[in-house]
């Protein structure tokens, strides 16, 4: 799953989102562009809802990334 923050974020809601993650025992890679924050959500993202992510402060938008087997 990839979330993409919105421009500008501010630490505070960026950090937000990242403590929903860890609360949920998710680990994530950030990665930290010219203009965009990327979140990359590593693990079983099934128990996560894009509805829920991309109504969090600060999010732009939310990817479901398919793995395949």
């Amino acid at each position: 799953m990839l979330i993409v923050m919105k421009k500008n974020v501010s630490e505070d809601l960026l950090q937000q989102v990242k403590e929903y993650l860890i609360d949920r025992d998710f680990d994530f890679h950030q990665s930290t562009g010219a203009n965009r924050i990327i979140i990359g959500v590593i693990g079983d993202t099934n128990r996560l809802t894009l509805e829920e992510l991309q109504q969090r402060p600060g999010v732009q938008q939310v990817f479901k990334i398919s793995e395949d087997e």
